[in-house]
């Protein structure tokens, strides 16, 4: 079996101030490219991983791939009470730790071919509790399922009384409040600088201990942005409406944390984006990935190529994708 999922932006968490009883929230896009390929075949052993082209992958991002197959390889086992193994091959692949979400794409993915092979038929949410995902945003396990524009509704403080991210949080993913699919012919464009990630592991944790709760006003005005402006302009594909709830969005709530704490070549580079034409320009999560939103991409992509010049990076075009992940034999 081979399954192929895509890759997601995150554009903001929404509530990282809990006043009315909910935490995280989140708003999200699924993306075509990059995606993941993956091919699984049973086998009576242990289980490997091996990439069809391994030159084109750094040690590091391999080292990640394999390490989150076979972690989420053995949830799944011991989940469903299965023995023998399982032989993995990588044929597509993306950056992890760079704000796509590789790594609740790979554990679904893995998740998804050994429930399917073992006569188990569950759903994103079902898999991605046992292997670990969605414990603050449920954009990815959303958009391994269905695609398109996400809302999530968050946590229940009951279920998850404190700010964390992810990776260290056990709740369950989050009830999804809307989907839309997304406007086909506006082009996303991914700016991916050679720059340090300056947030991930223990230092992640840190960040959400010591700036929760943000300003109550913040998420208010937050969510007033989401509700009457950015998500009409996705059903109305009002371009230049959507891209200013974007810019907007960078300097308010969690967000605004997110930008602040990052090399300042990223924020320079978003700047360029605006300058050149692009109606909303953001950065994906915790970064580096910058995207920007625009009908002109070949101006965006000039420009951002000029920018990549002394730490160089990877650009990217794509576009939303309004259907989940694709298994096929």
């Amino acid at each position: 079996m081979i399954i192929e999922t895509p890759s997601r932006l995150h554009l903001t968490l929404i509530d990282l101030n809990g006043s009315l009883g909910r935490i995280d929230g989140g708003v999200g896009l699924t993306l075509e490219k990059p995606g993941l390929v993956l091919e699984m075949k049973e086998n009576s052993g242990e289980i490997s991983v091996e990439f069809k082209n391994p030159e084109n992958l750094s040690a590091k991002v391999r080292a990640d791939d394999e390490d989150k197959i076979k972690t989420s390889a053995r949830r799944m086992m011991d989940h469903l009470h299965l023995e023998g193994g399982y032989d993995f091959t990588v044929h597509e692949t993306y950056l992890s730790h760079s704000g796509l979400g590789s790594g609740t794409q790979i554990s679904l993915a893995v998740g998804k071919l050994i429930s399917d092979s073992a006569g188990q038929q569950l759903d994103a949410p079902q898999i991605a509790s046992i292997v670990g995902r969605g414990g603050t945003s449920g954009i990815g396990v959303a958009s391994f399922a269905k695609g398109g524009f996400i809302v999530d509704a968050g946590h229940h403080q009951r279920e998850k009384p404190d700010f964390l991210p992810s990776s260290a949080s056990t709740a369950s993913p989050p009830p999804i409040l809307a989907r839309y699919d997304f406007p086909q012919d506006w082009k996303i464009v991914l700016v991916i600088p050679h720059v340090e990630k300056n947030v991930s592991g223990p230092t992640e944790v840190n960040i959400f201990q010591e700036y929760c709760p943000v300003p109550l006003e913040e998420v208010q005005q937050l969510s007033h942005i989401l509700l009457m402006k950015m998500m009409p302009a996705v059903l109305e594909k009002d371009l230049d409406r959507f891209g200013e709830s974007i810019n907007s969005i960078q300097s308010i709530g969690f967000k605004k944390v997110e930008n602040q704490l990052q090399n300042p070549v990223i924020g320079e580079i978003m700047q360029l984006l605006r300058d050149a034409g692009a109606p909303g320009v953001g950065m994906s999560s915790f970064g580096p990935t910058i995207y920007a939103i625009t009908d002109s991409p070949r101006d965006i992509v000039a420009v951002a190529r000029e920018a990549l010049a002394e730490v160089g990076g990877n650009i990217i075009e794509t576009r939303a994708q309004n259907n989940g992940a694709v298994k096929r034999y």
